[in-house]
């Protein structure tokens, strides 16, 4: 019996490193390709090295599709995927706040989420965005960031769908945060449908600007309020 339970938390132990692993490895891949990527991609290069199974694939599909194309491409490829079309925006709240005053207070539970564990959300992006969140639980806090993600696991998913049907580079790297998630159920299947076909709230009357939502690394790109109101 303690030879089973030994093994039992050997394994649960196991699976863990194996979801920070592989969550830090997609929070480089989904950075914004600037001049930093060769760098990235040579991190997420070592850190296949050490996980396993279908998301070692998942994950190296995406290192290649970003080290084999051009850097220039890359950058108005992630621009018009993740800042221009609000199906397949990175900022989780969107969706479960959209333009809304809650999406204020659904900013701030994932900024106070990380001083709890004792780190200041980064002063370069959202606290909601996805790569941030996804390096939070692999290197600060793994409990509190499976929780973050695992709370917005719907949007993940319509993020996912929205990748794979644009044959996006970066779809693999969001099946493999998907494999470290509980799975979904019916009724979260058919929330991320509805969510994909409606989109997220708006309120537009007295909305006050979001000032939690900090100005993004690429300066050179569309604003976030442009970004939240991209096109489908």
């Amino acid at each position: 019996m303690r030879g089973l339970l030994r093994r039992g938390a050997r394994d649960t132990a196991s699976r863990h490193l194996q979801h920070r692993l592989i969550r830090q490895a997609a929070s480089l891949l989904l950075a914004y390709p600037d001049e930093r990527l060769p760098s990235r991609l040579a991190t997420v290069d070592r850190l296949l090295g050490h996980i396993t199974g279908e998301p070692a694939e998942l994950l190296g599909r995406t290192l290649a599709a970003l080290r084999d194309g051009d850097p220039f491409a890359a950058q108005a490829d992630y621009v018009d995927t993740f800042d221009m079309r609000r199906r397949s925006t990175m900022y989780l709240t969107y969706w479960t706040g959209g333009d809304t005053r809650n999406r204020g207070a659904a900013i701030h539970a994932f900024a106070q989420a990380y001083r709890d564990a004792g780190a200041e959300p980064p002063p370069g992006e959202a606290p909601d965005h996805l790569p941030v969140v996804l390096e939070f639980a692999a290197t600060v806090d793994p409990d509190a960031g499976e929780q973050l993600l695992a709370a917005h696991r719907i949007p993940i998913d319509v993020l996912r769908v929205a990748l794979g049907e644009r044959d996006s580079p970066y779809a693999a790297a969001i099946e493999a945060v998907c494999a470290t998630l509980p799975p979904v159920g019916d009724q979260e299947e058919r929330r991320a449908r509805q969510l994909a076909e409606a989109g997220p709230q708006a309120e537009a009357i007295g909305l006050e600007p979001f000032t939690l939502t900090v100005p993004p690394r690429r300066t050179a790109t569309v604003s976030a309020q442009t970004r939240a109101e991209g096109v489908d």
